[in-house]
């Protein structure tokens, strides 16, 4: 039974890759979105913010259909938006009056899809019947990592080889990936999230329980930990090893995602060794390690270094808050992953916000924003413990 799942995983697998397709590959065109369609750069920052404001909003929307319309449904209809909003960035910029308004309607459609991702992967893969959920849901989310590495990497030598003029050529080859995993979930098994007699928590009874809102503070701040540092590790590679923007993303968040994936894959090969709780605490100390040396060494290699060190720490922190989630309050279903995905999502946002923001008080200074920033995987680590408390309680109260 088991093996006839493995088909379901794997199509998970490559559907955190799609997601990481339709989050960062436009962002590399975005000078040549500039320079081709003359768009001034105020509206190319406003499709970053629109690409994750719909996720968002498709997180806390899809509690109302998903369930409705099943999980098979509902994961087709994700790849097929992915890839429909890719080949559209090929088509709708020159079909349009205004070419922005045409990347904004195609970025749009594939924000739905990887929105729809986001929600639907985690729990498909937690329903799938495996010797240990924990391992296979750390092994899912390194995918993304791999997937980010990936396009940046193969879009970069596809530049470089063929030019970045032929880009849309590019777009319609990452589209075959979501065209040919919606075919996938057309055929492979997909086990229920929760056991057909039951039924799972409405959202009035998921929102009164308290280790709910113990767990979206987690998630909150799994997600404002991995950004924090993330989305500033280019600037620390550019300004103080003073080399290129391409060198510099390399060297900065390519290096991060690639050790945040090695932790990711480390959990998923050898989680069945080491306790959840201990590793995301560890974790967690590691982190606000990284992020005191990333602030307060006077080194820039030693800054860069540090950010490297983000990334391997934060790697356990979204999917281990996923599995605590889901073997704390095991009739969350549906509800309960899209609320955490919405918690995540937010702290992604809220994270690089916060670091920014201290900056413009500190004189641009970064190094303070991410030193203040620090409280998010302090934060988590005070939520590890309190969640271990408490799952320790419920068991010495049911033993009685």
């Amino acid at each position: 039974m088991k093996n006839q799942y493995n088909h379901t995983v794997t199509a998970c697998f490559i559907g955190y890759i799609v997601q990481a397709i339709v989050n960062n590959f436009a962002p590399l065109l975005f000078l040549t979105f500039q320079d081709s369609y003359h768009i001034p750069l105020s509206q190319i920052t406003l499709l970053v913010t629109l690409n994750f404001g719909v996720q968002l909003l498709v997180d806390l929307v899809s509690i109302t259909f998903v369930d409705k319309i099943g999980y098979r449904a509902s994961m087709i209809l994700a790849h097929l938006l992915s890839a429909g909003g890719l080949i559209l960035l090929t088509i709708l910029p020159e079909l349009l009056p205004s070419p922005f308004i045409g990347i904004l309607i195609a970025i749009m459609i594939y924000a739905v899809g990887g929105g729809l991702l986001e929600v639907l992967v985690s729990p498909i893969v937690e329903a799938c019947p495996s010797e240990n959920k924990e391992k296979a849901m750390s092994m899912l989310h390194s995918f993304y990592c791999w997937g980010y590495a990936g396009v940046v990497l193969l879009s970069t030598l596809f530049f470089r080889l063929i030019g970045i003029g032929n880009w849309k050529i590019l777009a319609l080859i990452w589209a075959l990936i979501p065209i040919g995993n919606a075919v996938m979930f057309t055929k492979v098994p997909i086990a229920p999230l929760i056991d057909g007699e039951e039924k799972g928590l409405k959202l009035g009874q998921l929102l009164k329980q308290k280790t709910f809102w113990l767990l979206f503070i987690m998630m909150l701040c799994a997600g404002a930990s991995e950004q924090a540092v993330s989305q500033w590790a280019s600037a620390f590679a550019e300004k103080g090893l003073h080399i290129s923007k391409t060198a510099g993303d390399l060297a900065g968040p390519m290096t991060f995602a690639l050790l945040q994936g090695v932790s990711r894959a480390f959990y998923g090969k050898f989680g069945h060794r080491i306790r959840l709780d201990r590793f995301m605490a560890s974790s967690c100390v590691l982190c606000i390690l990284a992020y005191l040396g990333t602030a307060l060494f006077q080194v820039p290699l030693l800054n860069l270094v540090c950010c490297a060190f983000c990334g391997l720490s934060v790697g356990i922190m979204w999917p281990g808050t996923f599995s605590k989630a889901a073997a704390t309050i095991p009739l969350g279903g549906t509800t309960m992953f899209a609320l955490l995905a919405l918690a995540g999502d937010v702290g992604c946002a809220l994270g690089p916000g916060v670091v920014g923001w201290v900056a413009g008080l500190a004189q641009e200074d970064l190094k303070t924003g991410i030193l203040f920033a620090v409280i998010f995987p302090m934060l988590l680590f005070a939520g590890v413990g309190l969640l271990s408390r408490t799952v320790k309680g419920r068991m010495a109260v049911s033993r009685k």
